[in-house]
């Protein structure tokens, strides 16, 4: 197919569903299709075979686009929508491929072209106004609500990332075809790299060190790991806490949080760091962290962690439940006392972190490995098909 796919993200940029994009279309181009990407005008372009990059013009005084929702978003939604249509108009296409709130324009567009359409739900869009929060504006909610219901109904075939977004789906629709495609991408730590970043940052060889990687936004529960960390510090004074990720403002808040914890002897704050380098903080890891505190999609960075042989420690809610369990991590309710005993907990007990992390990486060989990623997604391609051509034959009928 020749897919003409609507992205509202900065693309290409290190964070949740641009990843998820990049792999996505890394896929589809692996199997043979080729992909017209509309997007913003931010992010760096990424070179793949089968794949050309359009990107919509930049809205007056809007010079970046921070994650979740915000009101530089309409003017660059309203851009990106003329563009697609654009392209729309003047490329032919075998169906539309949109992700997030793109799904609106490319329900119109797959409608007006008469091909099918494929909604890519990467998070509830009305759950955002909560992980942000937003709660108060409860109209905002109403209206992403209603947007997403919309897209769901009017699309062919609805890719989820996680099982609670499928249970979401069904409770607009339980005619609309899903497929469920865990972000599991990222490459496994290099092995001996890790002893690189500790030497560049200081950390004796064998100091312990809590890893986390990601975004530095409020849902992700960063809190909960420094009051962790100071409570590990009572009986190990001795480990340390890595940061790789966050906008520089959003360090200098982390270290000024840190300072008024009387942390800064014990936490290191790298900023972002590419993709490819992530691999290497990895491997310098002891105890891989995710402390995340509310939202039920399941972070892009746990199938990461899970083929990385070191040990997880998250926190006992539906975001990584869904995918963990007692036997691949370990598992701590959302309070600084627990995370903080189940990072002891590892520390204390090297065998059975060992056991559990190599239990992480059967689990994610076998059920999170490259083949099965590119078998759904082929999966996806053949439902959106046969979905189109049922359509077209009872219109015949």
């Amino acid at each position: 197919m020749h897919i003409l796919m609507i992205a509202p993200e900065p693309f290409f940029e290190p964070r949740g569903t641009p990843f998820s994009e990049f792999h996505r279309i890394r896929a589809l181009t692996t199997l043979g299709h080729t992909v017209d990407l509309v997007t913003y005008p931010f992010g760096r372009d990424v070179a793949l075979p089968g794949l050309r990059i359009f990107r919509c013009p930049r809205p007056p005084l809007i010079r970046r686009v921070r994650i979740g929702p915000s009101w530089p978003k309409v003017p660059l939604d309203l851009a990106l929508a003329g563009s697609a249509a654009w392209r729309a108009l003047t490329t032919r296409y075998d169906a539309v491929h949109s992700h997030e709130e793109g799904g609106a324009v490319g329900v119109v567009l797959a409608t007006l072209l008469r091909v099918p359409h494929l909604y890519d739900m990467h998070s509830s869009l009305p759950q955002q106004v909560a992980n942000f929060g937003l709660r108060r504006r409860r109209w905002l909610g109403a209206l992403l609500g209603w947007l997403e219901r919309f897209m769901i109904r009017r699309s062919k075939l609805v890719i989820v990332i996680c099982a609670e977004l499928e249970t979401a789906v069904r409770e607009v629709s339980t005619t609309v075809p899903t497929v469920l495609i865990e972000n599991a991408s990222g490459d496994p730590p290099a092995p001996g790299a890790g002893a690189d970043v500790r030497r560049e940052l200081g950390v004796p060889r064998d100091t312990p060190v809590v890893l986390y990687t990601g975004t530095f936004e409020a849902y992700q529960g960063l809190d909960l790991l420094y009051e962790s960390v100071r409570l590990v510090r009572q009986t190990r004074p001795d480990v340390r806490l890595m940061l790789v990720g966050g906008e520089p403002a959003q360090v200098e808040a982390a270290r000024a949080r840190v300072r008024q914890l009387q942390l800064e002897d014990a936490v290191i704050l790298t900023g972002q760091r590419p993709a490819a380098d992530i691999p290497k903080y990895l491997d310098a890891a002891t105890v891989l962290a995710s402390p995340r505190s509310t939202g039920t999609n399941t972070p892009l960075k746990i199938y990461q962690y899970l083929r990385s042989g070191r040990p997880i420690v998250a926190t006992r809610l539906r975001t990584h439940t869904q995918v963990l369990d007692d036997t691949t991590a370990f598992l701590a309710d959302p309070t600084p006392d627990a995370f903080a005993a189940a990072i002891a907990e590892v520390l204390g007990d090297p065998e059975r972190a060992a056991l559990i992390a190599s239990r992480a990486r059967t689990l994610a060989d076998t059920k999170y490995g490259e083949d099965a990623f590119l078998a759904k997604t082929r999966q996806a391609c053949e439902l959106l098909v046969n979905e189109a051509r049922a359509e077209v034959a009872g219109g015949l009928a």
